[in-house]
Formats: C-alpha cells, sequence, structure tokens
C-alpha cells in the first residue's frame, strides 16, 4: 500500500545544469542511462529539459508500484504528446476523463475485431514484399513503414479513396515532424519555426477527416464507423474534435513504432541464423518468442513516465515532492541480468512456454496507461514476420550489429534493417 509522508527523500544524482544534463541526454540517451545506473544505482535524479527534475526508475519492485499507484496519486504528465497529438489524444488526458475514453476505445482492437484485420495485414504485407529484390542488400524499415501505415489507414477508415491517399502522403512527414518535436524543447514562439508547418500538415490532416466523417457508413466495421457509433454512459457520443484527436493517435502510435520493431526482427534474425533454421519449422510459439525477445533487447521507446500528484508520495526507498516526474527506463530494466539473465544474449528460448511480466517486459509501458494499441501492433507483427518467412528466406550476415539510431520519439536500426533475401519457389526455397 502507497504511504504519504511530507518529508522529501531523493535518490542521488548529477548535479550539472538542466541545459548540461539536457545536451548529455540528446547526444547520449541510452549509453547515458547506463552510465547513470552504474555511477548511482537502479534509481537516480536527473534534471532536464521537457521532464524538469525526474527520478528515473528501473528497479522492478518500485516499477509495479508506480504502475499500480492510482491517478490520484501518480498520472500523465503535464508536458506530454498531446502538444503534438492534440488535447483529445490518450496521450494528453488524465484521470476520470481518460479513463473514460480508453473504455471507448478498448473494443475495437480486441477479440474479434482484433482477428478481422490480420487479413488486411496479410494482404498490404504481400503487397509490399512483391517489390524486394532478390539477392541485393536493402534497408527493410521503409517497406515496414509503408505495410503498417497501409494496414492501419485500412483498419481505421475501411476501403481506399481519395482521402485514404492524401493521407499515405501526409502522414509519414507529419509523424516524422511531430516525433522530433515531441522531444525537442522548441517553443512554439516566433514567426519561423518547425510549428508553424506542424500546424499547417495538422489543418490538412483535420480537413481530410472532417470529410471522412462526411462519408462514414453508420454501419460500417472500421474503426472510425465504430467510433461514431458508440457512446458515453450519458448516451452522449464523441466529438468531432475527440475523433480527430484519437484518430491521429491510432495512425500515429499504431505505425511507426510497430514498423521499427519489424526492422529491429530483420537485423536480429541475421544475425541469428540458427533461429532461423529452427523457425522454419516452428508452430507459431517460437515466432511469437522472437517478437517478445526483439522487444526486450530492442525497445524502440525507451521511457514512460508518470508525474506525482501529491506531496509525499512514497516510492520504494523514495519519498517524491508533487510535480516531480517519474521516468522508467525500459531498456534498463530489459537489460537487467537480475531480472532476465544473461540479459545481453539474445534468446528468444527464454519466452517459449511462458509469457513476460507486465511489470518488467514492458515495451508497450503498463499500467493504466499501456499502449491501447498493444494487441493489435502484436498480431500486425507477427502476420508480418510469419508471411515475410514464409515467402522469403533471410541470407545470415556476420557483420556488426545495427546501432540505434534516434528518430526522434522512437529507436531504429541506423542502417534501416537491412536484409538480403531469396524468394521461396511454390515447392521449397529458391
Amino acid at each position: 500500500m502507497t504511504t504519504m509522508t511530507s518529508a522529501v527523500t531523493l535518490p542521488p544524482g548529477p548535479t550539472a545544469p538542466r541545459v548540461v544534463q539536457g545536451a548529455y541526454a540528446l547526444t547520449q540517451p541510452l549509453r547515458g542511462m547506463r552510465r547513470l545506473k552504474e555511477r548511482y544505482g537502479d534509481t537516480f535524479t536527473v534534471n532536464v529539459p521537457i521532464f524538469g527534475h525526474a527520478v528515473v526508475i528501473s528497479d522492478p519492485g518500485e516499477i509495479k508500484q508506480l504502475f499500480t499507484s492510482g491517478p490520484d496519486l501518480v498520472d500523465n504528465l503535464e508536458v506530454n504528446l498531446g502538444r503534438v497529438l492534440g488535447p483529445h489524444s490518450m496521450f494528453a488526458l488524465s484521470g476520470d476523463e481518460h479513463k473514460r475514453q480508453r473504455k471507448l476505445l478498448v473494443p475495437p482492437f480486441h477479440g474479434r475485431r482484433l482477428a478481422a484485420y490480420e487479413r488486411i495485414v496479410e494482404e498490404e504485407t504481400v503487397r509490399e514484399l512483391a517489390s524486394w529484390p532478390d539477392g541485393k542488400a536493402f534497408a527493410t524499415l521503409p517497406s515496414m513503414m509503408r505495410i503498417t501505415l497501409n494496414a492501419i489507414l485500412r483498419a481505421v477508415f475501411g476501403a481506399e479513396g481519395a482521402e485514404f491517399a492524401e493521407l499515405r502522403e501526409l502522414l509519414p512527414p507529419f509523424v516524422t515532424l511531430g516525433s522530433r518535436l515531441a522531444v525537442a524543447p522548441i517553443s512554439k514562439k516566433g514567426r519561423f519555426n518547425p510549428w508553424r508547418r506542424f500546424e499547417r500538415m495538422r489543418r490538412e490532416y483535420d480537413a481530410i477527416v472532417d470529410r471522412l466523417i462526411a462519408k462514414a457508413r453508420p454501419d460500417g466495421d472500421d474503426v472510425l464507423a465504430m467510433m461514431l457509433q458508440t457512446r458515453y454512459d450519458d448516451g452522449s457520443g464523441l466529438s468531432r474534435e475527440e475523433i480527430s484527436d484519437q484518430l491521429l493517435t491510432l495512425l500515429t502510435a499504431g505505425h511507426e513504432t510497430t514498423a521499427t520493431t519489424l526492422a529491429w526482427a530483420v537485423e536480429r534474425l541475421r544475425r541469428h541464423p540458427a533461429l532461423l533454421e529452427e523457425l522454419k519449422e516452428d508452430d507459431g510459439k517460437l515466432l511469437d518468442a522472437t517478437l517478445l525477445e526483439v522487444q526486450r533487447t530492442r525497445p524502440v521507446i525507451d521511457l514512460t513516465a508518470r508525474q506525482v500528484k501529491q506531496d509525499g508520495y512514497r516510492l520504494g526507498r523514495w519519498t517524491l515532492p508533487k510535480g516531480y516526474a517519474v521516468l522508467v527506463s525500459i531498456a534498463l530494466i530489459h537489460d537487467d541480468d537480475a531480472v532476465f539473465p544473461n540479459a545481453a544474449t539474445f534468446d528468444p528460448h527464454r519466452f517459449q512456454g511462458a509469457r513476460p511480466d507486465l511489470y518488467q517486459w514492458i515495451p508497450f509501458g503498463g499500467g493504466t496507461r499501456r499502449c491501447i494499441g498493444a494487441a493489435f501492433a502484436t498480431m500486425e507483427m507477427t502476420v508480418v514476420l510469419r508471411t515475410l518467412l514464409r515467402d522469403f528466406t533471410l541470407e545470415p550476415t556476420t557483420d556488426a550489429d545495427e546501432r540505434w539510431h534516434s528518430r526522434g520519439v522512437a529507436y531504429a536500426p541506423a542502417k534501416g534493417g537491412r536484409a538480403i533475401v531469396h524468394r521461396r519457389s511454390t515447392g521449397g526455397d529458391s
């Protein structure tokens, strides 16, 4: 049980000015976290732009306590992705309003609805993979981006059309710019700054969604139709602004991170030829375990966060003041040998026959703010990778691991998950 007390006790941490710590965080994000843990332990205090004064945690017990604390104690950050995705985005909402919207948006991404989207994902995968060169090295990330974008667009809006084509053109640069603005301490003031371009793109997006809402079939089974049909407990429906922000959240969160994980999966598999051989005889269980291990060793999002809402919040050994951010380092807990033995080793077999602890394996975050599209993303990654391995053989490599490259919010393989593939013939391997 969480207790409240007024005496503040903070973990140790660097004392350099905020701007210096911020520069270190931007230039050495992953390596810097590991060095801070080596110096200060599994919990330390930082002072960085955007988050301000924050406590970074990677202790499993403290993470579980944070994720199970109520919104009266810890909740959404005051500065969050809502400034990019809109005030009605799930990332922007807190407390009862977050709970109310989450309840409405969960059904389209679970159960029977989820199974219906598998066909869409496979169709988009087969269509994209038809263009892959045989025997020549290429980066897979652009292909994965197209697959996941087309799949989420079809799931959200149904059949293709003029608006679909417009969104397919608009969203990639929109998402790229938004991802960078989300992590950069850039003011919205001033005549010439990237926020102006972002706001123009947002107006274009809103105009397209307005047309799609006007054309939506009330009896449709796509996500937009379901959002138009859904009702709060008082009988009211979602406003146009709520629909627009939530759709943007689904389109962005359900696109880039999933594609990036798939590129990492290709990068990992090519460096583990024995695993590729095993997957040829797989019944699906090893593939599931492989995706879990890819997300453990190459999480595309490094942090999930909360903000302390009451003075004297007791978190494990520490007592935190109101306003402090608590940053959960996903990479640090995933790299912890005490949590995952031989953590530096890529070994999907650790997950065979055992589901991960969702307070320790946390690529989707955790608690009441765990990614609402986690089940959809898992289905999508499974279908794409299963189809790839069915139709192609991946050529192994002895090249060095691809470095981590920051795309703003997500970390991608620096060379885009390069691959050399060979198309399988109808009767077997080519």
